[in-house]
């Protein structure tokens, strides 16, 4: 038996606001018909959508949500509307709002970053509530630039007095050995989303200048053995590729006034025994320690093109 098929208009109020909710050459109502299933034609500010009853009902809810960011004189884009169809697929959609309401901070350009997954909005309470946060989950979730954006508001604000950024010396099929300069030099060039997330919000003359002062520092997790970390942001980015007694040195580093963030992605481990991750053990061993946070992230958090999220679906079930 063929499934009924629901028709349901949404009324927009003015032209205006039509075209910021269809987006350039009806881009958003594209991503919706795609990523839904549906049927949206529109008809003078008038959205008239058909399908499944279920998805309709869906795609009324994600364009409504659009309209309200609207009418909050937010500037809504392709991924706010990526954020709000996973999150109405989750069936969490209830909490879409909540995102916006809470600025993190402002990027170098005065632009208000917030968070725009319900994964990422559970980081961040991690966040502000643990003395160490374990992020784990895929490429694009935006677990290195929230914890870089979380790390410049807490000094920002004086709760800490710096930042330390740290990651193994492990890459794929790649040998650190032949490249030239010492074990920082050569783990710089890996660092680099950690610097892009720095100059996107403090520009890079301002972050050269906190790294002169020695404010921000950033370091290959071998030199971070017999320290004691107080009053300090920690990240460590790369977490997979650890080894346990590497994540137990690490994690014994934190001092007084001090918060960590752990961040990896476990599908994507280079160890030559992925077993013996320290991120995989500290899963294990740490999840009913006081003060200590696991959030995972799934496909469904990556705020790229929709077609990632779908590459990394495919690579998760064939695995």
């Amino acid at each position: 038996m063929a499934e009924e098929l629901e028709k349901r208009d949404f009324v927009v109020g003015t032209q205006d606001k039509l075209i910021q909710l269809v987006g350039p050459q009806n881009e958003y109502v594209n991503l919706v018909e795609k990523e839904l299933n549906v049927n949206i034609n529109v008809f003078g500010t008038t959205f008239k959508i058909s399908g499944p009853q279920d998805l309709v009902n869906d795609a009324v809810l994600v364009i409504d949500n659009m309209s309200q960011l609207i009418d909050k004189k937010i500037v809504i884009n392709n991924s706010d509307y990526i954020s709000a169809i996973n999150m109405v697929k989750k069936g969490n959609i209830r909490f879409f709002q909540d995102l916006y309401d809470q600025v993190l901070i402002k990027d170098l350009s005065g632009k208000a970053i917030r968070v725009k997954t319900f994964g990422q909005r559970q980081y961040v309470q991690a966040v502000k509530h643990n003395d160490i946060t374990f992020g784990i989950g895929p490429a694009g979730t935006g677990k290195t630039y929230l914890a870089v954006v979380m790390a410049i508001s807490a000094l920002k604000k004086g709760l800490v007095d710096k930042i330390v950024l740290t990651r193994p010396a492990v890459e794929a099929g790649e040998s650190l050995g032949f490249l030239p300069g010492d074990l920082k030099e050569k783990v710089d060039p890996y660092l680099r989303p950690i610097y892009d997330a720095l100059h996107s919000i403090l520009g890079k003359e301002h972050t050269e200048r906190l790294l002169d002062r020695e404010v921000i520092e950033i370091a290959p997790l071998a030199y971070m053995r017999g320290r004691t970390l107080e009053n300090a942001f920690v990240i460590l980015d790369e977490a997979q590729n650890t080894t346990n007694a590497q994540m137990k040195m690490f994690l014994t580093r934190l001092g007084f006034g001090s918060k960590m963030i752990v961040n990896g992605d476990i599908s994507q481990i280079d160890l030559p025994n992925k077993g013996k991750s320290g991120l995989v053990i500290a899963n294990h061993i740490l999840t009913d320690v006081d003060s200590i946070e696991f959030v995972k992230f799934d496909a469904q958090d990556v705020v790229r093109n929709p077609v990632v999220a779908e590459i990394i679906k495919a690579y998760d079930n064939k695995e």
